[in-house]
């Protein structure tokens, strides 16, 4: 074996791939060296296959086709030329429009993109487990992946709707922690017009244009 392939699948950015994927080579390796009874220990060389690390994006974040991830990233950036580890992983965007050419010549893999793109179109009427029968219900008979996702239905569901979930979980708590920064700065330019003008809060917050349903909320917390 010249070759480690690793492929992996993420449908929200993940910049700790690179880790990630360390972490499962460094595994294989070490089973590797243990299936073939070597002794890394040793004088002699163990020969290695080369690995190959890609990641498939098909997220909703627009990100270029292809975008190197590197472990060095992580390290503080007046560190990382010192470091003595690099890790790279290319992932490759399959969302539609996105290395087409490519997507096509891989009949699974087109079709696993069309299966997310259908799903997403179907989440904007209705709720996510509707969504993904009515996916699976309507995928064209001579999809290669068809026979494997009906009959691992079940579990197919189940993965799908953890990582929608997971995904959606995220998107509402990087919202959540816009919104609150957003009252925080709001506090913050309240409290300096108190101070440096002698205004009361109502009038700091009516020169600021807060509304009056949200001046009740923001006096409470100065």
């Amino acid at each position: 074996m010249d070759e480690l392939d690793l492929y992996e699948h993420q449908s929200s950015f993940n910049p700790n791939m690179p880790l990630r994927l360390m972490q499962y080579t460094s595994n294989i390796y070490e089973t590797l060296v243990t299936l073939q009874k070597k002794n890394k220990y040793g004088s002699k060389l163990i020969p290695l296959p080369v690995p190959k690390l890609v990641t498939f994006y098909n997220g909703q974040t627009d990100k270029p086709e292809v975008m190197m991830l590197r472990l060095s990233d992580a390290f503080p950036a007046e560190k990382r030329d010192e470091s003595d580890i690099q890790v790279q992983v290319r992932m490759i965007n399959i969302n539609p429009g996105y290395n087409q050419a490519m997507v096509n010549r891989c009949k699974p893999l087109e079709e696993y993109t069309w299966t997310v793109a259908e799903i997403r179109r179907n989440r904007e009427s209705m709720e996510i487990e509707m969504a993904i029968d009515k996916a699976l219900d309507e995928m064209p008979d001579d999809f290669m992946i068809r026979p494997f996702l009906q009959a691992n239905r079940v579990g197919v569901k189940k993965m799908l709707l953890t990582e929608y979930n997971e995904t959606e979980t995220m998107a509402e708590g990087l919202e959540k922690g816009r919104e609150e920064g957003l009252e925080k700065a709001r506090l913050e330019d309240i409290r300096n017009l108190i101070r440096k003008l002698k205004l009361t809060a109502m009038q700091a917050m009516d020169i600021l244009e807060i509304p009056q349903e949200e001046q009740q909320k923001l006096a409470e917390q100065l």
